[in-house]
């Protein structure tokens, strides 16, 4: 990235006329990242949209602390609140900047595959040992991706194989009765590479404040997704690939998950999933950079909810195709393409809430270095929707303007500023009716889509405080509001969605400040403030589960491939319930080591919530009747203090 400086001093005349002065490398700068999510393939310095990433390297230390699944990666992000939906399943959504987590649109390589009737589930079933980053984009980012990206895009990237081959194996056990293994192998071989990940879970139900119903249900699940390669020139690629899951997880009154049932000890909440996702992606590279690429999804998502007396299952298809050309010039760089969205939910035996949608989109998105002080991007898209169930069928068009700017003031400072428009299908599954297994449930009628607008602003500085303590500001002001919002309405006897007339605006401001000391020590600070109001609601317009307030604190050592070791503290502010009361602020601490050996072999151990932070000791979160309980909502840990250390192998 650079030299350090250095100043040297002659007297003149000298006698010899050739001076040779050495400078060494500057290391401490951050390596440059490329973004995948703009489809550009910039790097994230020259992109004009606001992206946050997840290197590889945080990814491994969250992938210790729960190797299951990526939900701890989102959780301790700035911005981000994985929202736990079941108190006894488990079940959790993702939301960015306070917004429900229909809201957010999840992708896996680009791949639209996790939501509606997946999305309660969606990242309990993303596992990071395969993943090279993860990309953030907060704000409206519809022009590439359409309906669902009112208030983000969180982008998971899969490693791809290199000519050295990489094997990556974890074997990982906590307190609280789980057992995680699993491996990630990829190499290219002339022509050909694969990469296989394969993973497999085990949990035992786990009871902490013994009230005889399960903090953590009994599950195990498998995945497995091989992909190949191939490569018939250096210009083209071909990928194929299938990711397969099966999970089953109950949870509930202990005696009933361990084959004990009587009169008194009945209730139970089980979920049982397969999910199998196919993907082609075909990549054409041209003379100038140009590039088409043409991708290719199809998913099955089959679930079943049961407990007592009730059950809800379904099987979810997805299919996405998307072709592209990027176009790149001196100066610009243009992208542009179409794609198809097909989406069909088939309700098991009673078929009341079978639902279907079909998007046409295309767009185009232009990046405009004006200068190498100010870069320009702006899209458009324009997307026809068909939704169609047994109850009514609509359409609708939606236009979708973008814009976003990018200022380098200088080599220290820059700032982004970005808006435009979005939408959001409607659908009946939102977190609200996963956390009532979508019983006594209406199908939608006389609705349309939820339409927003939004935008960020935000203002960077990296520097050096001395030579050896670098410093990076980001301060973040965000801005969004959903008109139409999609209501549910209590009927009595039965739920419903209807179209209000008043707005949910979500404002806020992130800052995030990180101090990096010789390399080795790294210091980060972040803090949010959101203040989001659903306008339609009466007296307290606080949206509920949301804090308004989060501050999250880490400290890490390291000692790059021999010793690493981090100490963390987050806090969160109080949050309305949805029966208008306040619960308690509250900060949890946790701590991770992790020592490698002869760069092959690392063993690792977390500590996380070791303060014991958890629901129950401020009030019983499940109420009587034991035999036909209810729960209150979840607003934070309901399992406390845990516990776990395993052992890493790389080759």
């Amino acid at each position: 990235m650079g030299y350090t400086p250095k100043i040297e001093s002659f007297t003149f005349p000298i006698s010899d006329t050739l001076q040779i002065i050495l400078t060494e490398k500057e290391e401490n700068k951050l390596e440059e990242v490329v973004v995948q999510s703009t489809r550009t393939s910039r790097t994230i310095k020259n992109t004009p949209t606001r992206i946050e990433t997840i290197d590889a390297e945080e990814l491994e230390e969250k992938g210790n602390m729960k190797p299951a699944n990526v939900s701890m990666v989102l959780h301790e992000s700035t911005g981000l609140q994985v929202q736990q939906t079941s108190a006894t399943s488990g079940n959790a959504s993702i939301r960015v900047q306070g917004l429900d987590g229909r809201y957010t649109q999840l992708l896996k390589d680009g791949y639209p595959n996790f939501g509606n009737f997946a999305s309660g589930l969606s990242i309990l079933e993303i596992p990071p040992l395969d993943l090279k980053q993860v990309e953030i984009i907060k704000g409206p980012a519809s022009t590439l991706y359409g309906g669902g990206a009112i208030a983000g895009v969180v982008n998971f990237i899969s490693k791809t194989p290199n000519e050295k081959s990489e094997y990556n194996f974890i074997l990982n056990q906590s307190n609280i009765g789980q057992t995680n293994i699993g491996a990630y192998v990829s190499q290219r071989k002339n022509k050909f590479g694969y990469a296989v990940l394969g993973l497999v879970n085990f949990q035992k139900s786990y009871d902490v404040d013994k009230d005889d119903f399960s903090e953590i249900p009994k599950s195990n699940n498998f995945t497995i997704n091989p992909r190949v390669f191939f490569y018939p020139n250096e210009s083209t690629s071909l990928m194929i690939g299938n990711s397969f899951t099966k999970g089953d997880m109950k949870g509930g009154d202990m005696s009933v998950i361990a084959g004990n049932t009587d009169a008194n000890h009945i209730y139970f909440e089980q979920n049982e999933t397969v999910r199998n996702t196919t993907t082609l992606e075909f990549d054409e590279k041209f003379k100038g950079k140009n590039n088409f690429k043409l991708k290719q999804s199809l998913s099955f998502f089959d679930r079943k909810i049961s407990i007592p007396n009730y059950s809800f299952s379904g099987l979810n298809t997805n299919v996405f195709t998307d072709a592209s050309y990027l176009w790149n010039k001196q100066k610009h760089t243009i992208i542009g393409g179409v794609n198809l969205l097909y989406d069909n939910f088939n309700q098991k035996i009673i078929k009341a809430l079978n639902a279907k949608s079909f998007t046409t989109g295309s767009y185009i998105q232009h990046t405009w270095d004006i200068s190498e002080k100010v870069k320009l991007e702006n899209g458009l898209r324009l997307d026809k929707v068909n939704y169609s169930n047994n109850s009514f069928s609509k359409n609708q068009t939606f236009l979708l303007p973008r814009i976003s700017a990018l200022f380098k003031i200088n080599n220290q400072w820059s700032s982004r500023i970005g808006g435009g428009l979005g939408y959001k299908a409607p659908t009946i599954f939102t977190e609200q009716t996963e956390t009532n297994q979508y019983q006594n449930l209406l199908a939608l009628n006389n609705v349309e889509a939820e339409k927003s607008i939004g935008g960020t602003f935000d203002v960077n500085y990296r520097g050096g405080i001395t030579g050896d303590l670098l410093v990076s500001v980001n301060q973040l002001f965000f801005l969004t509001q959903i008109n139409k919002p999609l209501v549910l309405q209590n009927n009595g006897s039965n739920f419903s969605f209807t179209n209000s007339d008043k707005n949910v605006l979500s404002k806020g401001f992130e800052t995030n400040i990180k101090f990096i000391y010789k390399e080795d020590f790294k210091f980060f600070a972040g803090y949010t403030y959101t203040n989001a109001k659903a306008t339609y609601l009466q007296g307290n317009q606080f949206l509920p589960l949301l804090p308004k307030r989060k501050l999250n604190l880490a400290l890490i050592y390291e000692k790059e491939k021999k010793f690493k070791t981090g100490f963390e503290g987050y806090f969160t502010d109080r949050q309305y319930l949805y029966n208008g009361t306040q619960t308690p602020s509250f900060w949890e601490f946790g701590f991770m080591a992790e020592k490698t050996f002869r760069k092959y072999f690392a063993i690792f151990v977390n500590f996380e919530n070791f303060t014991d932070i958890r629901q129950s000791r401020y009030k019983r979160v499940v109420n009587p009747p034991h035999s036909n309980p209810t729960f209150d909502d979840i607003w934070t840990h309901t399992e406390g203090f845990t516990m776990n250390g395993g052992i890493k192998i790389k080759l």
